[in-house]
């Protein structure tokens, strides 16, 4: 019991440093928009956030089943597979973001409990029915995510047309918040049931808890400590995504949030991981786009995606590495 113990304690620590991180590099993507259109300020979207965030979670566990249940074989995962997991999100992530990359947390939890699980129980832990949500969440996240940001911006710049622009602002300004916590609504519902969802079942795999179960403590906890995040360390990547990919007006961060919000509670009710920063990036691409293509800053663009891509083969390795090394002292 006191190895057991200490393991329990160890994955418990690693769970909420990767949802700090999480609060470092995904949940700024939730309130970047308006906080990039000085519409709220940092402080006042950090509170909201974290708020929503927590009534998101608690909206379902559609997406943390698919998680915890989908992706490897629910016998393969324990308390080493899921610890290697954390430590590669916080690994990644905070190099990421120390060069302001967006990175996303779904993709690097999937690809860290797959590669430690790989590297413990071999290639026959793959589910191909969860990884086909995993594909499906990359349709959504690019090609509804961008479609959603684009329309929608494309339909408010046809429907005002001929109203005031002075009438037009105002209406946005208080438009652009609840959109901005629809949004932090939506990354509970998806990004958020999914590291408390480990967090729990780091409970259960331990011994704590004898049965997989989300409590409101849980909920609290893990939600404060990824705001604190966002407060101490978010604006790197609110500015990345909220103003060097393209220059937003209030209607536009509108636009991006409701098609990105929109696209990310579809998913959560199909039980599908999305991942937020891919959403919410791509729907502020296609508003950007919708005005002229060179509105859009692709360089910055660029450098996003090339994260993105890094981070399924960088940690599966680390996730695979890190198993092993927790397989010897455990």
């Amino acid at each position: 019991m006191p190895d057991l113990s200490f393991g329990l304690v160890a994955v418990l620590l690693l769970s909420l440093a990767a949802e700090f991180v999480n609060g470092w590099t995904d949940a700024p993507n939730a309130i970047a928009t308006v906080v990039s259109t000085r519409n709220l300020r940092p402080r006042t979207a950090v509170i909201m956030a974290a708020i929503l965030n927590a009534l998101g979670v608690m909206s379902g566990t559609a997406v943390a089943s698919t998680i915890g249940k989908g992706i490897v074989k629910p016998e393969s995962i324990n308390l080493v597979t899921v610890g290697a997991a954390m430590f590669a999100i916080v690994t990644w992530s905070t190099l990421a973001w120390r060069f302001g990359f967006p990175t996303s947390e779904s993709h690097a939890l999937i690809a860290g409990l797959t590669g430690a699980s790989l590297a413990t129980a071999g290639p026959g832990v793959l589910l191909w029915e969860g990884w086909q949500k995993v594909i499906m969440g990359l349709i959504f996240s690019t090609i509804l995510g961008f479609s959603g940001g684009y329309l929608i911006s494309k339909l408010i710049i046809r429907l005002c047309r001929n109203v005031p622009n002075k009438k037009a602002k105002k209406f946005f300004a208080t438009a652009e918040i609840l959109s901005a916590a629809f949004m932090a609504f939506g990354h509970g519902s998806n990004d958020g049931q999914k590291f408390i969802g480990m967090f729990a079942l780091a409970l259960m795999l331990g011994g704590a808890s004898s049965e997989f179960k989300i409590t409101l403590p849980m909920i609290l906890v893990c939600s404060t400590i990824m705001a604190l995040g966002t407060s101490l360390g978010g604006y790197r990547i609110i500015k990345t995504v909220g103003t060097k990919m393209v220059k937003l007006e209030k209607y536009q961060g509108f636009a991006a949030e409701m098609g990105a919000a929109s696209c990310i509670e579809l998913a959560s009710r199909l039980g599908i991981p999305v991942s937020t920063t891919h959403t919410i990036s791509t729907a502020i691409m296609g508003v950007g786009a919708s005005r002229r293509i060179s509105a859009v800053r692709w360089g910055v663009a660029k450098d996003i995606a090339m994260a993105w891509v890094l981070t399924f083969p960088i940690c599966a390795a680390i996730g695979a590495v890190m198993a092993k090394i927790f397989s010897w002292i455990f």
